[in-house]
């Protein structure tokens, strides 16, 4: 179990992500997508809507990312899913009104 998560760092952010052929936000859709499909992803989608954000991504895109799921994982996954980014972008701005030290 030690090495669970420099795995996961090696292989998804070394490995995959630096890989030529899409840019970074692209690569937060295709993410945010799968994760969709597989329901149960609530850590892992909150982690990938706060870097779509990070990149440069509207949240206007990653609700379209999300709504574009519907018709094939179904409405409860997609329910759950925009759930999870509405939580990503209360913080968001909460953390945006915040004064700047």
């Amino acid at each position: 179990m030690r090495g669970l998560g420099r795995w996961i760092v090696e292989f998804a952010f070394g490995d995959i992500y630096t890989r030529k052929g899409l840019d970074l936000q692209q690569r937060e859709l295709a993410t945010i997508g799968s994760l969709v499909t597989q329901g149960d992803t609530v850590p892992q989608l909150t982690v990938h809507i706060q870097g779509a954000l990070n990149v440069g991504l509207s949240k206007a895109a990653v609700v379209e990312a999300i709504l574009q799921c519907a018709p094939y994982v179904g409405f409860p996954r997609v329910i759950n899913a925009i759930n999870v980014a509405r939580t990503v972008f209360e913080r968001s701005s909460e953390d945006s009104d915040k004064p700047k030290d």
